[in-house]
């Protein structure tokens, strides 16, 4: 049976590179990212790397991967989850994320799971859930 946690995410930073001809669309674009995660998931300055496709101005959808490094409900360790994302002209944010196999180490070694957060612009933090089981 899994186990269910969750708690927040706070944006640190993020630095976005336009990949194609800037204005038009749709068009590709690349972020480096930087979140601090509280609650179950305890993991400050994670690594996350987004591959993004705008559709318009304001909407789109990206995938992205992020190393977690901390805790995980009191266990040590570090894992990368990957992430799909849908925004919409609001700025809201709809995500998915998979916890990439075979990437737990510590004691979050065999690590599996899923989870979601939804933004709304403006809102800092924003929470998250996160099922899981440990192998």
């Amino acid at each position: 049976m899994a186990i269910r946690t969750s708690g927040s995410i706070t944006f640190a930073d993020w630095r976005e590179t336009p990949a194609g001809p800037d204005g038009t669309y749709p068009r590709l674009s690349r972020a480096s990212v930087v979140n601090h995660y509280a609650g179950g998931i305890e993991a400050a300055g994670t690594v996350c790397e987004y591959a993004i496709a705008y559709t318009t101005e304001k909407t789109g959808t990206c995938t992205g991967m992020e190393l977690l490094a901390g805790r995980l409900d009191g266990r040590e360790g570090s894992f990368v989850i990957e992430q799909r994302a849908t925004f919409a002209e609001d700025g809201s944010v709809r995500a998915t994320f998979t916890v990439v196999p075979g990437s737990g180490t510590g004691e979050l070694a065999g690590l599996r799971g899923e989870g979601e957060f939804s933004y709304q612009p403006g809102q800092s933090p924003f929470p998250y859930s996160f099922d899981y089981l440990l192998d």
